[in-house]
C-alpha cells in the first residue's frame, strides 16, 4: 500500500516482534546487559517487567537469538500451563523421548538426568518464559522447585521470567517468598523519553528503506511520543495510522493532522483535549476500506503491502 510511495522496501512499523529492527535505545540494552550478566553467573531466578507494548518479547527474541555457544534455550511462549503442563513442555523443550503412559514423577526424574547429560557436556541451560504473569500460582511454584536441581558448582537450569507489572505484584505475597529470594537479577523495562521516540521513528524508518526527507518532523515525533505515553507498541501503531492518513491524501510528508487522526482512532492512546476533524475518520475508514476489497479480490497480502504490481 504506502511501502511504494514513501519509497520502503518492508514496514516499518509492524507489530510483529522483528530483531532486525532493534535499536539499541537505553532501556533496551540494559535489560539484554542484565540477562546476559545474570546467565554468566549461573544461578537462579532472573525477571525481567514492563507494561504491555514495552518491547518485552523483542528483547526475549534478541536474547534467544544472541546466547553464547554452550546455552541450550527451553522457550515457553505461552506459559497459561498447569504444573503437569509445564513438566510435558519442559520435556519437550528438552528433546525427551516418553509415553503417555508416564506418571509426573518419572516424568521429573527424566528432566533431571537430561538436564545432567546436558550439563555434562558442557551446556548452560535456560528455561525462557514469556507473558510470565500468565502462569498459575502452583506452576510458579513448580518452577521454583525445577531450580532444586544442581551439581556441586551450579543450577542445572535457569529461569528467565519476562511478564507484566501484575508478575511483580504477585511476587510480593508472603507464599512466594521463597521464589522471590531466588531471583538473582530484575530489571524493570521503562517507557522511551521524546528524543529516544524520535530516534526509534526514525531509525525503524531508515531499516525500512526510507531515504528521502524526514516524514516526522520534531514536533510531530513529540506528540506522538505524548499520545503512546513512550510505549513502542503503540508509537507503531500511531505512526503506520500517520503514514496511512499521508499516503491517503497524496501527501509525501506526515502532517499533524494525520497524527492526531491517528491518536483519535487507537484505543489506548491519550487523547487529552484534541478534537478530529470528521474527514480524517472517512479517511481511516476508506484506507481499510480499499485494503478489505483488495484482499477479497484475491489480492496478495506481501504484495499489497510491498507495492508489487
Amino acid at each position: 500500500m504506502y511501502l511504494k510511495h514513501f519509497g520502503l522496501s518492508q514496514t516499518p512499523f509492524s507489530l510483529t516482534p522483528n530483531t532486525g529492527f532493534f535499536f539499541g535505545l537505553s532501556p533496551h540494552v540494559e535489560a539484554l546487559q542484565v540477562l546476559q550478566t545474570a546467565l554468566q553467573t549461573g544461578e537462579g531466578f532472573i525477571k525481567v517487567t514492563g507494561e504491555v507494548g514495552t518491547g518485552k518479547t523483542l528483547i526475549c527474541r534478541k536474547l534467544i537469538n544472541e546466547l553464547p555457544q554452550g546455552f541450550h534455550c527451553a522457550y515457553l511462549p505461552n506459559p497459561y500451563l498447569t504444573p503437569a503442563e509445564l513438566r510435558w513442555a519442559v520435556a519437550n523443550e528438552l528433546g525427551l523421548k516418553y509415553t503417555s503412559e508416564i506418571d509426573q514423577q518419572q516424568l521429573t526424574g527424566l528432566i533431571q538426568q537430561q538436564l545432567l547429560a546436558l550439563s555434562a557436556h558442557g551446556h548452560a541451560i535456560v528455561l525462557v518464559l514469556d507473558e510470565a504473569q500468565a502462569l498459575p500460582d502452583e506452576s510458579l511454584e513448580a518452577l521454583r522447585l525445577f531450580t532444586n536441581l544442581e551439581t556441586e558448582s551450579r543450577k542445572l537450569l535457569q529461569v528467565v521470567l519476562f511478564g507484566q507489572p501484575e508478575l511483580d505484584e504477585r511476587l510480593k505475597r508472603q507464599a512466594f517468598r521463597q521464589l522471590r529470594q531466588r531471583i538473582t537479577f530484575s530489571y524493570s523495562l521503562r517507557p522511551l523519553t521524546w528524543d529516544e521516540t524520535d530516534a526509534y521513528i526514525r531509525y525503524r524508518l531508515a531499516v525500512a528503506g526510507y531515504a528521502g526527507q524526514a516524514l516526522f518532523s520534531p514536533k510531530l515525533t513529540r506528540k506522538i511520543a505524548e499520545a503512546s505515553r513512550g510505549i513502542p507498541r503503540l508509537i507503531n501503531i500511531l505512526t503506520h495510522k500517520a503514514l496511512m492518513l499521508s499516503f491517503g491524501e497524496g501527501a509525501t510528508q506526515v502532517r499533524m493532522a494525520h497524527i492526531k487522526g491517528a491518536i483519535q482512532d487507537t484505543e489506548d492512546a491519550s487523547r487529552g483535549s484534541q478534537r478530529w476533524p470528521a474527514y480524517m475518520a472517512i479517511a481511516l475508514i476508506a484506507c481499510a476500506a480499499a485494503i478489505g476489497a483488495l484482499l477479497l479480490s484475491g489480492v496478495n497480502l506481501q504484495q499489497l503491502w510491498g507495492g508489487a504490481a
